[in-house]
């Protein structure tokens, strides 16, 4: 069983059945699946079982995916570290950032094209799960996320490089300030609004960490929406439906003349923020030059 093997069988997987694998491969059915019959009669084994006009792995079946994605990730990365040896740095970064993070990127991959103008991007923009499973994938090499990562994976997975804190501000509607000029607001003050929070099914850390500052400051939030986008809950605040507490950072992408943000005077409670990668996995040197940059 050769490589070229393994990979004809994960496209079969990833197709579900032999005909549109062969159409992805870019070569007639009949090649395929003799290949297909080769490898099971070396391995003595049935690898799929059929389910109508569909093939689904049998445990040995899937047994060999993972061990088939595993070998051909290696031999991927394996290439790419000898073709790296000179001293160039170009090529196409895969970058995941969770959605409250997405800010921190632009200023930073402008300066890192300066330097490095042959490099590109590709960004995905996901909670921690969905990022967890592009980084096991390989779909993506880093990923912005604020702390701690909570993806389904073992923490131990992952290699971590924590970036500055970003402290935590108030956003309101410019309207439900009296005062012009006010430069500050008491987290006590936050006790009569209605509430707005980013959560997603899945990852609840930002709004948990936000009800917590509530409750020890003594009241509880009166939470009229929870929301996954950033954009959809400042659009809210912008219309006046509710306040909310982000990180400072992300109102740097939303300079909107109808909301205030404004710093706690009463509380210093700050969101962590990383880079994170897979241990054990070879970084490009694009990758590593980035992780440099971004702490620069």
């Amino acid at each position: 069983m050769d490589l070229r093997q393994l990979r004809y069988f994960l496209a079969i997987v990833k197709e579900g059945q032999i005909t549109r694998a062969a159409k992805a491969l870019n070569m007639e059915q009949p090649p395929l699946s003799r290949q297909l019959k080769l490898m099971e009669e070396e391995l003595g084994v049935t690898l799929f079982d059929r389910d109508g006009k569909r093939l689904r792995l049998t445990h040995a079946g899937e047994l060999l995916r993972q061990k088939a994605e595993s070998l051909l990730h290696q031999f991927n990365e394996s290439m790419q570290e000898v073709k790296e040896l000179d001293e160039s740095v170009q090529g196409v970064l895969s970058i995941g950032a969770v959605v409250s993070c997405i800010s921190l990127l632009p200023q930073r991959i402008e300066t890192f094209r300066e330097k490095y103008p042959e490099v590109t991007f590709r960004i995905w923009e996901g909670d921690h799960f969905l990022l967890g499973e592009q980084l096991e994938k390989r779909s993506v090499e880093l990923i912005v996320a604020r702390l701690p990562f909570e993806a389904s994976s073992a923490s131990q997975s992952y290699a971590v490089r924590p970036l500055p804190s970003d402290p935590f501000v108030v956003v309101i509607p410019g309207k439900w300030l009296p005062d012009p000029e006010q430069e500050t607001i008491r987290m006590q003050e936050l006790a009569d609004f209605p509430f707005l929070t980013l959560k997603t099914d899945r990852t609840t850390g930002m709004h948990d960490r936000v009800v917590t500052e509530c409750r020890r400051h003594g009241f509880e939030p009166r939470i009229i929406c929870e929301c996954s986008s950033v954009a959809v809950i400042i659009a809210m605040v912008a219309a006046g439906l509710g306040a909310t507490v982000l990180p400072k950072s992300v109102m740097t992408a939303f300079p909107l003349p109808s909301i205030r943000t404004l710093p706690l005077s009463d509380a210093d409670f700050q969101s962590d923020v990383g880079i994170l990668w897979l241990n054990n996995r070879y970084l490009s040197r694009t990758a590593r030059r980035f992780i440099d940059h971004f702490l620069e």
